[in-house]
C-alpha cells in the first residue's frame, strides 16, 4: 500500500475509534439512567461487548504503528454530549421516545462497525498488521449486537407509540 493509502486507512480507523468513544459514552449514560429498570442489564452487557470491540480496534491501530487521535476522540465525546442534549428534548431521562432514539443511534453505530470490519477484511492483504485479525468473526459479533439492539429498539417503539 502506498503512503496515500496508508493515510486514508489511518484516518478511517481513527474516525471509527472516535465514534466508539461517543458510543461508549452514550451506552454508559443509558445504563446509569436506567439502573433501576430492566434496561440496565441490557446496557451493561452491550457496554462490555462494545468496549471489547473498541479495544480490538485500538490494538489494530497500534499494530499498524499509529496512535488514536485525541482531537477526534474529544470531538466524539463532545458530539455525544450534544446529541444527548437533543435527546433530552424528547422527555425525561427514561422516556420511551428518548430510549427509542438512543437505540436507533446505537444501531447506526453498530452497523458502521460491521461495515468497518468488512472493509478491513477486504484490504487485509495490503497491510501486515491486519492479516492476523479474524474480521469475519468481528463482523458476526457486530451483526449479533445489531440484532439485540434492534429487538430492544422495537420494544421501545411499542412502549413509545403504544401497542
Amino acid at each position: 500500500m502506498d503512503d496515500a493509502g496508508r493515510e486514508q486507512i489511518e484516518a478511517y480507523l481513527k474516525d471509527h475509534y472516535a465514534a466508539g468513544v461517543g458510543a461508549l459514552e452514550l451506552i454508559r449514560h443509558s445504563r446509569k439512567s436506567h439502573e433501576s429498570t430492566s434496561w440496565a442489564a441490557f446496557f451493561a452487557e452491550l457496554e462490555i461487548e462494545v468496549e471489547a470491540d473498541h479495544e480490538q480496534l485500538h490494538n489494530l491501530i497500534q499494530a499498524l504503528g499509529w496512535d488514536d487521535s485525541g482531537v477526534r476522540n474529544a470531538g466524539a465525546w463532545m458530539a455525544e454530549k450534544l446529541g444527548r442534549a437533543k435527546l433530552g428534548f424528547s422527555g425525561s431521562e427514561t422516556s420511551a421516545l428518548r430510549l427509542l432514539q438512543t437505540l436507533e443511534s446505537l444501531a447506526l453505530g453498530i452497523k458502521g462497525k460491521q461495515l468497518l470490519w468488512r472493509a478491513l477484511a477486504a484490504v487485509r492483504d495490503t497491510l501486515a498488521g491486519l492479516q492476523k485479525t479474524d474480521f469475519e468473526l468481528l463482523e458476526k459479533r457486530a451483526i449479533e449486537q445489531l440484532e439485540k439492539v434492534e429487538t430492544k429498539r422495537l420494544l421501545a417503539a411499542q412502549e413509545s407509540f403504544g401497542r
